[in-house]
């Protein structure tokens, strides 16, 4: 692996370990505003099981590096999943997060198909 991929690797698992920290303690109730009505176990249980991989995830990439590829690649189907909650935060113009406009939440949409890239990037 080089350098570049290693470091994004690491990256990503900083950014995925804080925000499932996030997700079960300081924003948790932001998070729940984000569950779409569809998602079968409630708002709460889902931020908690997200919160749960988020961090296995993101402590996965840094301390376990031989698993990179695999785990990137489970990140990476992550983002995708989770990615109906970012949109129902737009289509139902919900403010979490400091995104308290439809332009700022637009712009929010942009970023997970930049951490799909970014987990993907980090396996080679």
């Amino acid at each position: 692996m080089t350098d570049p991929h290693r470091v994004a690797g690491l990256t990503l698992g900083a950014i995925l370990t804080t925000a499932g920290i996030g997700h079960m303690t300081f924003q948790r109730k932001e998070f729940q505003t984000q569950v779409p009505d569809f998602v079968p176990l409630g708002p709460d249980a889902t931020v908690i099981a997200s919160g749960i991989v988020e961090v296995g995830l993101g402590l996965g990439l840094i301390g376990l590096p031989k698993q990179r590829r695999t785990l990137g690649a489970v990140a990476a189907a992550f983002f995708v999943a989770v990615f109906p909650g970012n949109i129902h935060q737009y289509r139902n113009k919900i403010d979490a997060f400091g995104l308290d406009s439809d332009r700022k939440r637009f712009i929010r949409l942009f970023g997970q198909p930049a951490l799909v890239a970014l987990a993907w990037y980090s396996r080679d």
